[in-house]
């Protein structure tokens, strides 16, 4: 693509002359070839696989022939290195540098498909050629993740291109701040960084705040474990977060904007950054915005990776230079937030939901969806399915069809036994549920919350009050400490979990849960703290036998918990290999070559070496629990 004659961006027609310019500069007779280049794949290698790529078209003479092009996030990172080759959207997957001459040498020059590199399915183990029959794909609506893994994030004309900044033109041209509220609020928009609060209702009490200063902020701060979809939104298209910025500060009247990301995200900051200057050079930010008289500027603050930053009260005050902790509320932060002054905060997928919204109308967004959550959702599902990756679906859609038609079901064929969603404050759900459509307050209903949308899966093999645990050590190692049902109560909860893992619990530990959790969620100061005995509360709610299992008969029926099992060698399986005695770190094997061998219980300390070790045709070492054994 050339870059055409680049000018301040002050009037529809300067917008449009513009758009035209960009697409009419396009070669349109070229193939284009769309590298992910996004965190997944750069640690797979994306950067060298780009490097090649360039030098290999270079040397076959197939410079006016290909452009390409640098994308964000296709969603299927556990493909990565990924590149997709247009017009068809032939889709090739785990490049390796190696692999590039061929693919040029066929693919490019001659068209011819190079099997080896294609996706295979799990399942019926077919190669598929393009992108949009992959079963991972099939079932998706890509609408915030529309323009993600198309255009280069880095290039403001490519998104000028694909319709950027029409929907921030339309509404500084065409509408008043009441008409864009009352837009986003007929849309039926809600929050998508966990609360599922109505946008619409937040942005009228901040419109109706006499202020000589407002603010809004993008909430960037994605701190939930395996969940990385505002990094890949971030990442990849960063100018729809702004374009959805500034429609939102018109509205509201706001003059100054944050966008809160973690350090540990360095690509987004850097893509977000180089977004920020285009559209400062273009005129989309800065003074008199498209002729209108408003003014509006962005800034991005690093936040250090607390987790509790990710709750609003606590971000402004990390904005703010003070520690990242919650503050009781009211007032609200659309009230008085940053420096006392009205502040709306919204998550980065919400800001990108209000263009879409604010482009195609409110009837458009509430055509998918339920009648109470409007629009799509994206999940990070990971776990144990056959394909992980960002999933984009309409609301409503039932966790079957995520799991088993996007995922693919679960790993090596075993039985789905819950997901966990909402992050480390959601709550799990069992497997007779995942019929269940997925919205706010269904999920609700079921003791789980849309959250920031984290999916975790797991398998036959999980241990449910591990799991409880596992969670509950994550947000009480976070917590701030502020208050004390959060920084007391979880530790107790936890300490209670601990004991009936290692098979000290009691039947009354089970009440002492049930009562804490209530404590904490009526007396924390804020909802990370309120929700943290989710996973608690979820898993005495569906998996109670567990509990009593591990309780009353000191057993863990999925041979997790280390202290309730116990490694045992089969006198009639055993051919005296040695192996397990070579393996074990302690010497707690003993025997002679040929020779049944056995397991000194006093001295081993259940690493599961020689479980894992011993050959699988002789199977001889078993885990022992209770009235359970496994192999």
């Amino acid at each position: 693509m050339k870059n055409p004659k680049r000018k301040k961006i002050n009037s529809v027609s300067d917008l449009e002359e513009l758009r035209d310019s960009i697409v009419q500069s396009m070669d349109t007779q070229k193939t284009v070839v769309r590298v992910c280049s996004t965190t997944g794949c750069r640690a797979g290698g994306a950067a060298k696989i780009i490097d090649t790529l360039g030098e290999e078209v270079a040397k076959q003479g197939l410079d006016d022939k290909v452009e390409i092009k640098k994308v964000g996030c296709r969603g299927f990172c556990e493909k990565g290195p990924l590149l997709v080759l247009g017009p068809k959207n032939i889709f090739y997957q785990k490049l390796k540098p190696a692999d590039i001459p061929e693919m040029v040498s066929e693919t490019l020059a001659k068209g011819v498909i190079v099997d080896r590199l294609l996706y295979e399915d799990p399942d019926t183990k077919e190669k598929i050629n393009y992108e949009s029959d992959i079963p991972f794909f099939k079932k998706q609506v890509r609408n915030v993740f529309g323009h993600t893994g198309k255009i280069d994030p880095t290039s403001i004309d490519d998104y000028i291109a694909v319709g950027g900044y029409s929907a921030l033109c339309k509404a500084l041209t065409s509408m008043s701040p009441e008409d864009i509220i009352n837009t986003v609020s007929d849309s039926g928009l809600r929050g998508r960084g966990g609360g599922g609060f109505p946008a619409g209702t937040k942005w009228k009490f901040s419109q109706n705040v006499v202020s000589d200063t407002k603010y809004v902020i993008a909430n960037g701060d994605e701190g939930d474990p395996g969940a990385f979809m505002d990094r890949s939104l971030m990442e990849g298209d960063p100018h729809s977060i702004l374009e959805g910025m500034i429609i939102g500060a018109y509205a509201i009247g706001a003059t100054e904007g944050y966008i809160y990301v973690r350090a540990e995200y360095p690509l987004a900051v850097k893509n977000l950054g180089i977004a920020i200057k285009k559209a400062e050079e273009y005129g989309f930010l800065g003074e008199n915005i498209f002729g209108s008289g408003f003014n509006f500027n962005i800034k991005i603050k690093t936040g250090a990776g607390a987790f509790v930053c990710g709750e609003e009260t606590a971000l402004i005050g990390s904005i703010m230079g003070k520690r990242g902790t919650p503050v009781p509320r009211p007032p609200f932060p659309a009230i008085s937030g940053v420096w006392g002054k009205p502040t709306i905060i919204n998550n980065v997928k919400s800001w990108t939901n209000v263009v879409l919204i604010i482009k195609n109308g409110a009837d458009w967004f509430k055509s998918l969806g339920t009648e109470k959550s409007k629009g799509t959702t994206i999940f990070s599902v990971v776990g144990m399915v056959k394909n992980t990756g960002l999933v984009e679906v309409p609301m409503g859609t039932t966790l079957r069809d995520i799991i088993f038609g996007c995922a693919r079901g679960i790993l090596d064929n075993k039985e789905l036994k819950a997901v966990q969603i909402g992050g480390p404050a959601g709550g799990c759900i069992p497997k007779d549920l995942i019929d269940t459509p997925v919205d706010f307050d269904r999920l609700v209903e079921l003791g789980a919350m849309m959250g920031s949308g984290g999916m975790v899966v797991m398998n036959e093999d999980t241990c449910m009050v591990d799991i409880a645990r596992y969670f509950l050590s994550f947000t009480q190692s976070e917590s701030c400490g502020k208050c004390s049902p959060c920084r007391i109560g979880t530790k107790v909860m936890l300490d209670i979990l601990d004991r009936i893992r290692s098979g000290h619990g009691e039947e009354e530990d089970l009440d002492r849960l049930a009562d804490l959790a209530a404590t904490i969620r009526t007396g924390s100061l804020c909802g990370l703290g309120q929700l943290s005995p989710n996973p608690v509360l979820t898993t005495l709610r569906y998996f109670r036998s567990e509990y009593e299992a591990h309780i009353r008969d000191k057993s863990c029926p999925a041979l997790v918990c280390t202290d309730l099992i116990k490694y045992v060698i089969s006198e009639e399986k055993c051919v005296g290999c040695g192996i397990c005695r070579k393996k074990c770190p302690v010497g707690a094997v003993s025997g002679k070559n040929k020779k049944i061998h056995v397991i000194d219980e006093s001295i081993c300390v259940k690493c599961g070496l020689c479980y894992t070790k011993c050959p699988s045709k002789i199977g001889a070492v078993d885990k022992v629990t209770g009235f359970r054994k496994g192999r």
